[in-house]
């Protein structure tokens, strides 16, 4: 922890003195970035101990985690809750499926519809790995006293509110009005070659 809390520290004088006068406001970047930073620790940690030995992602939990909490659920309302987009939860509750954890079926009033779920045997597994997930929850925030880790989840929560209340209207004032552009896997475009080589037509001729 002394390490950890060093190098953060480090990256926080660091980025200090490169962003020199620039009018940025560093107790809001502080606080975002520690905010990242314990959300890709956190998640790293239960990914690599209980859900590992469980088979599943973060995702995967948190799907089932939703279904096992409030029943039977559309799909939609699992995918607003999980925090997922829909295409991403239909190839979750898939993998799920086929360990036979998850149920798929239509909606009995409305054919546009899908409801999620559990299996016994999801049932089961939820029972069994919530415990282990839950003591996790107190390694994680063991140094923080009962009452500061409610302080933490109603701050936090407040940080939700903000994003979910004001943030569709701060992207467009952002984006000029215009709806977000579609989202770019980072790959390059087919044919677009490589910074100092030439392109290689797609179908070249055999020798």
């Amino acid at each position: 922890m002394v390490s950890g809390y060093r190098s953060i520290e480090g990256t926080e004088q660091a980025v200090r003195a490169r962003l020199g006068d620039l009018p940025v406001r560093h107790e809001r970047m502080a606080a975002v970035a520690q905010l990242y930073r314990a959300a890709v620790a956190v998640r790293q940690h239960f990914e690599n101990s209980v859900l590992r030995a469980a088979e599943l992602t973060w995702t995967a939990f948190v799907v089932l985690w939703v279904v096992w909490i409030r029943g039977e659920t559309e799909t939609r309302k699992v995918a607003e809750e999980a925090g997922i987009s829909k295409g991403t939860l239909t190839g979750v509750a898939r993998t799920l499926q086929g360990r036979g954890l998850m149920e798929r079926n239509g909606h009995p009033a409305d054919g546009r519809l899908a409801l999620l779920s559990l299996t016994p045997e999801g049932e089961r597994l939820m029972a069994r790995t919530f415990p282990q997930f839950n003591a996790e929850e107190a390694f994680v925030t063991d140094a923080l006293s009962d009452d500061e880790a409610l302080t933490l989840a109603d701050l936090l929560r407040s940080v939700v509110a903000q994003v979910e209340t004001h943030g569709a209207a701060r992207r467009l004032e952002l984006l000029d009005g215009e709806a977000p552009r579609p989202r770019r896997s980072g790959r390059r475009p087919k044919g677009v070659p490589e910074a100092g080589r030439e392109a290689v037509p797609a179908h070249s001729p055999q020798p």
